[in-house]
C-alpha cells in the first residue's frame, strides 16, 4: 500500500489559499478611514477652524483614536502568536511593508493625542484638567500647531496608502500586483471620512465642504478603479483571470452591484443632487459610502486570495 501525504486536504489552501479573514479587510478599513480623518483634520487646522466652537476639528482625534485602536484589536485577532507581537518592534526593515506599517500605526497615535489638545472636549478637559494646561501650551505657539497639522497629514497619507501597498507588494496574487492599490485605497479612505465627517459635522458650512470633497473623492475613486481594471484586462493571461474575478466570476455582484453601484455611483448622484440644492442632505449618501468602503476590502482581500499564477 503506498501511502501519500499531502495538503491539499487543509481548508487553508484547498480549494484555494485563504489566509486572512475578516480581521484583516476590517482592518484595513478602519485603518483607511482614520487616515482620511487625520487628513481632514490637518486640513481643518490649517484654516483654523479647530478654534471655531461648532466645529467638528475637535470631534475627529478622539473618534480616530477610538478607530484605529479597534482596527488595531482586529488586526490583532488575526494574529497566530499574539504574545510575539512586540517582536514587530525590535527592528525596522526598509523592506518590510508590514515593518513600515507597524511603525507608521505606532506614530499615529501621539500625532492623534497632539491634534486632540488642539481642542480637548470639554467633559474630557474638565475630569483630565492637565490637558487643557498641554492644551494652552500647544495653542500658545502657531508653529507648533502648524506642525502638528502637517504631521497628521503627513502621517494620515502614509498610512492611507499602506492599506494598499500592503497588499500590492505579494506578487503572488496578481489582483494585488498594481501599483493602483495604494492610491485606490487613499482615496477611498479619504472618500469614507470626507462621508463620515459630513454625516456628523454640526455647522453646516463644514458639512457642505465635506460632500462636496467626497464628491470629488469619489469620482477619483471611480476613475483608479476603471484604470486598475484596464491595466488587468490588458495585462498577462494569468491578470486577466484575475480581472476576470470582478468581471464575471464570483465576486462580480459584490464589485459591482456593492461597491461601484451603491457604494460610489448612488451616493455621488444622491450629493450631486444635494449640493446643487436639488435635495436634502442626508444619511443616505454617507451611509451608502462608508459601507461600500467596507466593501471594497472585503472583495479585494478575500478575491485576492483565490487569484494565483496557475489554473484557476
Amino acid at each position: 500500500m503506498l501511502e501519500i501525504t499531502t495538503t491539499r486536504a487543509n481548508h487553508l489552501v484547498d480549494p484555494s489559499l485563504h489566509v486572512w479573514a475578516w480581521q484583516i479587510p476590517v482592518y484595513l478599513f478602519l485603518g483607511g478611514l482614520v487616515a482620511g480623518m487625520m487628513m481632514i483634520h490637518g486640513w481643518f487646522t490649517f484654516a483654523d477652524r479647530h478654534r471655531r466652537a461648532e466645529s467638528v476639528s475637535q470631534l475627529l482625534p478622539a473618534l480616530g483614536l477610538v478607530l484605529l485602536s479597534a482596527g488595531m484589536g482586529a488586526l490583532f485577532l488575526d494574529l497566530e502568536h499574539k504574545l510575539f507581537v512586540w517582536r514587530l518592534y525590535t527592528t525596522f526593515q526598509i523592506t518590510s511593508p508590514m515593518s513600515w506599517g507597524a511603525w507608521i500605526l505606532i506614530a499615529v497615535y501621539p500625532a492623534l493625542f497632539a491634534a486632540l489638545l488642539l481642542r480637548v472636549p470639554e467633559p474630557l478637559a474638565t475630569r483630565v484638567p492637565v490637558l487643557r494646561a498641554w492644551s494652552a501650551a500647544l495653542l500658545a505657539d502657531p508653529a507648533r500647531v502648524r506642525f502638528v497639522a502637517a504631521a497628521n497629514m503627513t502621517l494620515g497619507a502614509l498610512l492611507g496608502v499602506y492599506t494598499g501597498i500592503l497588499l500590492s507588494t505579494l506578487g503572488a496574487r496578481p489582483l494585488w500586483n498594481s501599483a493602483l492599490l495604494g492610491p485606490l485605497f487613499l482615496a477611498s479612505g479619504l472618500s469614507s471620512a470626507a462621508a463620515l465627517v459630513h454625516m456628523v459635522a454640526r455647522d453646516g458650512a463644514e458639512s457642505e465642504l465635506l460632500a462636496r470633497a467626497d464628491n470629488r473623492l469619489l469620482t477619483a475613486e471611480l476613475a483608479i478603479l476603471g484604470l486598475f481594471l484596464i491595466g488587468l484586462v490588458t495585462a498577462p493571461r494569468v491578470h486577466q483571470q484575475a480581472a476576470a474575478l470582478l468581471l464575471g466570476g464570483p465576486f462580480t455582484a459584490f464589485f459591482w452591484v456593492g461597491v461601484v453601484g451603491l457604494g460610489i455611483a448612488v451616493p455621488l448622484f444622491v450629493q450631486t443632487l444635494a449640493v446643487g440644492r436639488r435635495v436634502r442632505h442626508t444619511a443616505v449618501a454617507p451611509v451608502l459610502v462608508l459601507a461600500g468602503g467596507l466593501l471594497l476590502r472585503f472583495v479585494f482581500v478575500y478575491a485576492g486570495q483565490v487569484s494565483h499564477y496557475g489554473p484557476f
